[in-house]
This record gives structure tokens, C-alpha cells and sequence, in this order.
């Protein structure tokens, strides 16, 4: 089971990057609109763009940014399950987590409806802390 587990985290990176291109087509066509890339000011951060551009434009940035963030837990979760052994529910969660995330992504970069995204947040979430305490249990006792 230890390669199986890691399938969905190379998943997720991938859709991390298709988020990343998605945003940077959406953004970079408003910025051209806007006078391009050469009239941004030195040192700018995409958190600049806040209330420059649309927030349809930037929710895509929301997202690829969320994905920077609770899914560097999950990655993480995942390789201790790898190194210990993941079993057949791992898998299950850890394709959960993955399956959800891409869903809250889409959701998140087109509808944005926040009642719908917390709860796709919150169902992977529940499947991070699965996966955790899932990690936790195979590492105590090991050392």
C-alpha cells in the first residue's frame, strides 16, 4: 500500500498546478486590459490585485493559495503513511481528501458560494484528521 497512497498526493500537486496556470489565465488576460504587467508597480504581490481586479478573477489566486496551505499537512500525513505502511483505508482517505479538495477548487473558482465551499472544506478536512490520526497510530510505540 505504501506506493498507492502516494498517487493521490502526486494528484494533488498536479491539480495544484492546473489551478496555478488557470489563475495566471484569467489574471494575466485583466492585467493586459488594464495596461500589463510593465504597469505594475515594483515589488507587487498578487495580493495586490484585490479589489483591482474582479473577484470572479481573483478567486481562482484564493484557491491557489488554499492549496499552498492545509494541503502541505496532508503531503505530509501521507508520506508518514507511506513510510509506516498505509493501509486500504488510508488510500480511501487520502483519494477522499483529494477528490474533495479538487471539487472545492471548482466550486471556489466559479460558483464561490460559501455555505457549499465550507462544507467541502470541512468534509476533507475530516479526511485529513482521519489520515492524522491514522499517522499518529502508526508511528507510537515505533522508536
Amino acid at each position: 500500500m505504501q506506493v498507492q497512497i502516494l498517487t493521490p498526493a502526486a494528484v494533488l500537486v498536479l491539480w495544484s498546478i492546473v489551478m496555478l496556470f488557470w489563475m495566471a489565465g484569467t489574471r494575466l488576460p485583466a492585467l493586459t486590459k488594464m495596461g500589463g504587467l510593465g504597469k505594475a508597480k515594483p515589488g507587487g504581490r498578487g495580493q495586490d490585485l484585490e479589489g483591482v481586479l474582479p473577484d470572479e478573477i481573483n478567486w481562482k489566486a484564493h484557491n491557489y493559495s488554499h492549496l499552498m496551505e492545509q494541503p502541505t499537512l496532508f503531503y505530509a500525513t501521507v508520506m508518514i503513511l507511506a513510510i509506516m505502511g498505509a493501509a486500504s483505508l488510508d488510500v480511501m482517505l487520502a483519494w477522499g481528501y483529494v477528490v474533495l479538495r479538487i471539487i472545492h477548487s471548482i466550486w471556489q473558482s466559479t460558483v464561490n458560494r460559501v455555505p457549499v465551499r465550507f462544507s467541502l472544506f470541512l468534509l476533507s478536512t475530516l479526511c485529513l484528521t482521519g489520515l492524522a490520526l491514522r499517522a499518529l497510530g502508526a508511528t507510537m510505540g515505533h522508536g
